[in-house]
């Protein structure tokens, strides 16, 4: 066989071109590239174009496909690979190795690996929302809302007029490894969607979060405790250094978003950057007043509400007249929310990394509390789905049933009945 330019060769009296023989080996690759060249969407057909990435993802799975059916039979292998689908096992993969590239993340940047025993064997036992939140918030959960976060802002501004297939074709992978991410701890939990247990998860993990701790508490009993065992792998300054770089992102993150505000037009100047800063110190200055600690204020309260009530109609003025004055529209506020937490968030981020300087500062607390205002706000995005799914019993017999085998189903739903304790009595 000749090899020549543009050609693999003769086979059978055909040329067959490299586009031709990657289109054989992936068997959809020519569809979707037309469907690209049909909506006219330059983006698609240029991620359409490495199709060798859809080849590494059959051909990765061809070992095990190939064992399921040298040990089970074609007809069982098939069975049991479609089974695996239905049990979410791709979401368990994607899960894990999350996890897997955090510390290995993190262990580049600042060093220390070492190996933890958790002690802990297969799950039998429903796990607490909190003692969840705790173990995969800052390695799974953070990053996930940084992904759907990055997918809302593609959608409203970035994506083109392709129509609602390319926007799935080119996202539905970012989407499943972030909700992936977000909700498989709560999936494979048993009892997960009981709202006997949602009941009880909810009250344990607000006590937690507002629970302030002290000298001795842990972090399984204390926010204020978790976070700070949080930080401590931030130890030298070259990891201060590197967490400071990561967090310029969110930044460039606003930056984007600011640009593309309709009351601003078509102004590209960087005087917007900076009004975009300073209404943002404003909303620290808010926050700020309506935190304002009372016990430290207990002679002034009448002071504090009046200040309090006097700050909130100002802000409410002064939106609405920024709304009839400018081209400020309903559509700017949503997309400010959208720049401004991942920018607080940065701001965060960069304050921890700087502990001890925050401290010398007298800024330590305020980093706290907006700190803990994020991880309120995380848990309840997290926590609403899975509250809502709960109210509708079939979705906890579904989840038994499709997740763990028949033995420890039944198992599971006479402990349920043996415990005879229901906590909504009292509510």
């Amino acid at each position: 066989m000749r090899i020549r330019i543009g050609r693999l060769g003769k086979v059978a009296g055909t040329d067959w071109t490299a586009k031709e023989v990657s289109d054989a080996l992936s068997g959809v690759g020519e569809t979707i590239q037309v469907r690209a060249q049909i909506m006219d969407n330059s983006a698609l057909t240029t991620a359409m174009n490495t199709q060798f990435l859809f080849q590494i993802g059959v051909f990765t799975a061809v070992p095990m496909i190939l064992g399921f059916i040298l040990e089970q039979g074609f007809l069982r292998a098939v069975v049991s690979f479609v089974t695996m689908q239905f049990q979410l096992c791709s979401v368990f993969f994607t899960f894990s190795l999350g996890t897997r590239t955090h510390y290995f993340g993190r262990t580049i940047l600042h060093g220390g690996a070492k190996y933890h025993a958790t002690g802990r064997g297969f799950v039998v036992r429903h796990i607490k929302f909190a003692e969840n939140y705790r173990l995969y918030s800052r390695s799974h959960f953070v990053k996930g809302l940084e992904v759907v976060l990055l997918l809302v802002v593609y959608l409203a501004y970035g994506y083109n007029d392709g129509g609602a297939v390319s926007y799935i074709l080119l996202s539905i992978s970012s989407w499943f490894m972030a909700l992936s991410w977000l909700f498989a701890p709560y999936l494979f939990n048993p009892s997960g969607f009981e709202w006997q247990k949602i009941v009880e998860d909810f009250r344990d993990w607000t006590n937690w979060l507002l629970y302030r701790g002290g000298i001795g508490v842990k972090g399984e009993e204390s926010w204020e405790a978790w976070w700070d065992e949080e930080l401590s792998h931030i130890r030298t300054f070259g990891g201060r250094i590197a967490e400071t770089i990561l967090s310029l992102r969110f930044f460039i993150f606003q930056f984007g978003v600011v640009y593309k505000l309709d009351v601003q037009g078509n102004n590209t100047s960087l005087t917007v950057y900076g009004f975009s800063w300073i209404v943002l110190a404003v909303l620290i200055i808010l926050f700020k007043v309506f935190t304002f600690s009372q016990k430290i204020s207990v002679n002034f309260q009448l002071v504090l509400r009046f200040i309090q009530g006097i700050s909130f109609l100002m802000a409410l003025a002064g939106l609405t007249v920024a709304i009839v004055l400018t081209n400020l529209s309903v559509s700017d506020i949503f997309a400010c929310i959208l720049a401004f937490v991942p920018t607080g968030w940065g701001i965060l981020s960069i304050a921890s990394a700087w502990k001890p300087l925050m401290k010398k500062l007298g800024l330590w607390k305020s980093v706290r509390s907006i700190a803990r205002l994020y991880d309120a706000g995380m848990g309840m995005f997290v926590f609403v789905p899975i509250a809502f799914f709960s109210w509708f019993p079939f979705v906890s017999t579904f989840q038994t049933r499709l997740m763990f085998n028949q033995a420890f189903s039944r198992g599971l739903e006479i402990s349920l009945i043996l415990a005879g304790n229901n906590p909504n009595t009292g509510i």
